[in-house]
């Protein structure tokens, strides 16, 4: 199945993080939040002016700014 960035994952969506691009520092600092690749992340929804958005990954809540969240590539999973 085709990655997208989490950017463009349709909120109420989950995907499998795929890779995280960027620079190393900002890799790191991901990783260091819990966003691994391999795991499952939830997008609950993005704020009403765009900017953050509120995900769900490996139990707690995380928000991410939409430059981060272009960074992040997901395998999206098929709706039932």
């Amino acid at each position: 199945m085709a990655t997208i960035t989490l950017e463009k994952l349709p909120p109420g969506s989950s995907g499998t993080i795929t890779s995280i691009l960027g620079d190393s520092v900002i890799r790191r600092r991901l990783m260091e939040m819990g966003v691994l690749p391999g795991s499952e992340l939830t997008l609950i929804k993005w704020a009403p002016l765009g900017d953050p958005a509120e995900c769900s990954i490996r139990g707690y809540k995380l928000s991410l700014r939409r430059a981060e969240a272009a960074l992040i590539t997901v395998e999206p999973k098929l709706r039932k």
